[in-house]
């Protein structure tokens, strides 16, 4: 065991210094060669070396390389050392983080975790937190404890008697929402179908002017930081509203809330802190391994009652926070150490440079862009930006050649009547150089494209 790990150490080390001298994406010979990890299964058993060996030998060039400093599609961010180290060694505990007296580590680091990132985002200190999968789960997770929360109220159990003959929720959303709360509301059974949507500014931004009459059996669920342009709903408004009505306001902030950690950025996020669930996602901007989110809910618990399975005579239950009972899922991993080694690495000092500093890396592609003559469609007011490169057939042209190139890689998106390509700029990894040299391939290419 110990000279496998070092030989995995030393192949992941090499796979990590070499991130920023390959292609951001792999060549098609490489894809081809992974029919080298397939064909029937051995009858017998292969050494772990010669597997490992094989692993990283086909695998490694076939990756897309998300870790390195010029990806910038999806808003997906990197891994940190500290968190990836952390990782590694949790790997090895092997933990089952859903009880304290399966995993005291993994349940006691939960409650630092929980601890500061609310202090760090600006939300309720005594609000009750699960350490989920992503922000898909952690939305379904947070709506669950607003359907939870709504029908307790109208005297309804749902946990007990479900969803036939319940009183009906009304669901209220933006038209820039995404897609991750429409998944989210139909595993829940309250229909993707069935919500009112509320039309949205030129930057996305939900309209507070047009929002319907709110009632104490309503969800009105909003957006800080929308995946195109990065703009935030106007929280305080919409909270205000919700309420003196007596509405749950859910926020889906999968990366727009790790905002509040600048001072520059964090008026963008007021009002906020007023609503009554969130959704963060931690394998973007904390920049910590997949798959890690949080759910938060200001009233821990309609969390819990939500989530929580009942009771079986074999599983002990402790005197203090149980993780599972935050969670929609029993056995799991201990994502809590990676974001805990994330956190503890950079301080409060080293998650607001890399905020900021991944901003001033979105300006500067916006700023040579239009410089180079083509249009940004999007004030960029934190970390995304679009850009046309002219007519949609030459925009998608010139997304196609970038990401052949290998370069850097950047997607595709519509938005608002415009085919634009999409820059997230959220790894801890990217350097102003980085920059550079990205936004040159990508101005070399489209006027090699438009034929300028």
């Amino acid at each position: 065991m110990k000279e496998l790990l070092a030989e995995t150490a030393a192949r992941a080390a090499r796979y990590i210094t070499g991130v920023d001298n390959r292609s951001v994406v792999p060549s098609a010979d490489a894809i081809a060669q992974l029919r080298a990890l397939g064909g029937p299964l051995p009858e017998g058993p292969t050494d772990p070396a010669q597997l490992l060996a094989l692993l990283d030998d086909v695998g490694s060039p076939a990756t897309v390389a998300t870790t390195g400093g010029r990806y910038f599609g999806f808003v997906i961010g990197g891994t940190l050392p500290a968190s990836l180290a952390a990782n590694w060694l949790a790997g090895a505990w092997d933990q089952n983080a859903a009880m304290q007296v399966m995993s005291p580590v993994a349940a006691k680091v939960e409650e630092f975790v929980r601890e500061w990132v609310l202090d760090l985002l600006g939300l309720p200190p005594a609000s009750g937190a699960g350490f989920v999968t992503g922000t898909t789960m952690a939305n379904f997770s947070g709506l669950a404890a607003a359907r939870s929360a709504i029908l307790q109220r109208a005297g309804w159990n749902v946990e007990e008697d479900g969803l036939f003959g319940a009183p009906a929720i009304r669901v209220v959303v933006g038209q820039e929402v995404h897609v991750s709360v429409l998944r989210a509301l139909t595993m829940l059974g309250l229909g993707r179908a069935r919500v009112i949507t509320v039309p949205a500014d030129g930057q996305g931004r939900m309209r507070a002017d047009a929002l319907p009459a709110l009632d104490e059996r309503t969800i009105v669920c909003m957006q800080a930081g929308n995946v195109n342009t990065g703009a935030f709903d106007p929280a305080k408004e919409i909270c205000a509203r919700a309420r003196d009505a007596g509405a749950w306001v859910h926020i889906d902030g999968a990366f727009g809330l790790w905002g509040a950690v600048s001072p520059l950025y964090a008026p963008l996020l007021d009002g906020v802190s007023n609503a009554d669930s969130w959704a963060i996602d931690c394998h973007k901007w904390l920049n910590v391994p997949y798959d890690s989110g949080i759910v938060v809910v200001r009233d821990p618990e309609h969390l819990r009652r939500a989530l929580s399975w009942g009771s079986a005579a074999y599983l002990t239950q402790g005197t203090g926070r149980e993780p599972w009972q935050f969670t929609p899922d029993a056995s799991r991993r201990a994502r809590g150490i990676e974001l805990w080694a994330a956190m503890r690495s950079l301080g409060r000092s080293g998650l607001r440079e890399m905020v900021e500093r991944n901003c001033h890396q979105a300006q500067l592609f916006a700023q040579r862009l239009r410089a180079a003559g083509f249009t940004v469609l999007n004030d960029v007011v934190l970390n995304q930006v679009l850009v046309s490169f002219g007519t949609p057939e030459e925009t998608r042209r010139v997304i196609a050649e970038l990401q052949a190139d290998g370069t850097c890689w950047c997607g595709g998106t519509e938005w608002q009547g415009h085919t634009a390509m999409r820059i997230s700029v959220s790894c801890w990894a990217t350097t102003d150089e980085d920059v550079e040299r990205s936004v040159e391939a990508m101005i070399t290419i489209a006027k090699a494209a438009r034929g300028i």
